[in-house]
């Protein structure tokens, strides 16, 4: 039976501005001597857990063997992205919501940044090295959202020098990343400028050459720039080679993994602070990091375990086979113990830092630049993200990796059910990869079907949707 879509109703900005100031509130008194976050975590976690054995039917079957009471995070099940979405109808705790009228919601890339049935926000996650998801976010997760990145713009922190940029920039702000679809980071943004009409902030897409993206950024000049570590590492060459005149008060990074020493350099080509965030789509605000290079896990919201092959728990300092991340937030969709395919080392003890709350580091992406050269022989840096964007964005083919074999060559692969999958795939991947290219400057770059399929990193395991094969020494 067909069932029709829910009807969005408008946008409730002073709603989630309220809700948005309550969670800050309620974030402070427990940072500064209000409740322990161990005790509130654990209270939240046996309220979660109680919602989504009574609302979810998915959860109701899955933990139905154990006791009704006094179940910890370890004594449950850890739970997939494959998993989740192949059950989405009764993973949800509002009945209502149904995966094809999600489904018909999303692919109207008009609608990015509002609510699906006038309640949910709605992200995808990527599909490039395995299934793709579809995330609804409630009005609380959001609310809590909001909170745990407020909290890491303390006016105290910019000092003298920050605070005058930021005056001199009129607050503007900016985010690049992968745009004009319902990607958590552009959805994000985009709510927060329907919701703060006055704001004077703009969104640029990672595809844009590096040359548009220096000239757009200093004709905008933004006090705050948000991006992925890889294109802030772009941006901060082409500063320290005085193309990009841009003075921000703040950075921001995410998305990708961002080795401290990166992050410091970074740090010094803008003469300002780089705020590292890890986060995901199921969990928007993880953990923050520190000047010890740790990351602090926002441990009043999320929890986040480090297992083995076998689903036990890693001691501290040993690296995990993955991660299990359970958001206390969201209760539309229940992430509890959520495989998030990610490497972490737990904080032996106390950082150094000062920061009390749980520290970890993160094995997050780390895919390589492409680093091709011209037919004049310059040579040009593509982001991993961009052109997994691009990939991503032509073929359904859920696992594919784009390799560079050569300074001009790039060889795609798909794991594709037959021959005839793999050659529609290729011929999509084709032409919109030369497209990009050619925006970029790379006409003359070979473009080969490799018969084999993905290769996936030996140490770790993973997939990595871009990565660097080429023969020559790799370049500075």
């Amino acid at each position: 039976m067909h069932r029709p879509d829910i009807p969005l109703a408008p946008f409730e900005s002073a709603l989630d501005f309220w809700n948005c100031c309550a969670r800050i509130a309620d974030l402070w008194w427990t940072r500064h001597g209000g409740a322990s976050a161990p005790e509130l975590s654990r209270k939240r976690f046996e309220s979660l857990l109680a919602y989504a054995r009574e609302y979810s039917p998915f959860y109701r079957r899955l933990y139905a063997h154990l006791p009704a009471k006094g179940v910890a995070p370890s004594q449950l099940p850890a739970v997939t992205k494959r998993q989740l979405m192949a059950n989405f109808d009764d993973w949800a705790t509002d009945r209502r919501v149904r995966l094809d009228a999600v489904n018909r919601f999303v692919a109207d890339r008009k609608r990015v940044g509002q609510k699906f049935a006038g309640r949910y926000l709605v992200w995808k996650s990527s599909g490039s090295t395995g299934t793709p998801g579809i995330f609804l976010q409630d009005n609380e997760a959001m609310a809590v959202y909001d909170a745990l990145v407020a909290s890491r713009f303390d006016p105290a922190l910019l000092g003298a020098e920050g605070t005058t940029r930021f005056l001199a920039a009129g607050g503007r702000a900016a985010i690049i990343v992968a745009t004009g679809d319902h990607f958590a980071s552009i959805t994000s943004w985009e709510r927060v400028r329907r919701t703060l009409p006055g704001l004077d902030a703009r969104s640029f897409s990672v595809l844009m050459p590096l040359d548009r993206m220096v000239l757009a950024l200093n004709d905008f000049q933004p006090a705050f720039l948000a991006a992925y570590p890889s294109v802030l590492t772009l941006l901060a060459l082409e500063r320290a080679a005085g193309r990009l005149r841009m003075q921000p008060a703040r950075l921001w990074s995410g998305g990708e993994y961002l080795a401290p020493a990166v992050g410091e350099a970074i740090g010094r080509a803008f003469g300002c602070p780089v705020m590292n965030e890890y986060g995901a789509s199921e969990c928007l605000s993880i953990a923050h990091g520190c000047r010890e290079g740790w990351m602090h896990v926002n441990s009043e919201w999320v929890l986040v375990e480090g297992v083995d092959e076998h689903g036990r728990a890693t001691l501290p300092g040993v690296v995990s086979h993955t991660a299990l991340v359970t958001n206390l937030a969201n209760r539309v969709q229940p992430i509890i113990r959520y495989d998030l395919g990610d490497r972490i080392v737990h904080h032996p003890g106390t950082c150094a830092c000062g920061d009390p709350s749980p520290a970890i580091r993160v094995e997050g992406r780390t895919d390589h630049f492409l680093r091709l050269l011209t037919k004049r022989g310059e040579e040009v840096r593509l982001p991993p993200l961009a052109v997994a964007t691009v990939m991503e964005d032509c073929t359904s083919v859920q696992r594919m990796q784009i390799a560079q074999v050569a300074p001009d060559h790039i060889a795609l692969r798909f794991d594709a059910g037959c021959d005839e999958e793999r050659a529609v795939a290729w011929k999509a991947a084709e032409k919109s990869l030369r497209e990009y290219l050619a925006e970029q400057g790379l006409r003359n770059v070979r473009l080969t079907l490799d018969p084999q399929a993905p290769r996936v990193d030996a140490r770790s395991g993973k997939l990595h949707a871009v990565i660097d094969e080429s023969p020559a020494p790799r370049r500075r």
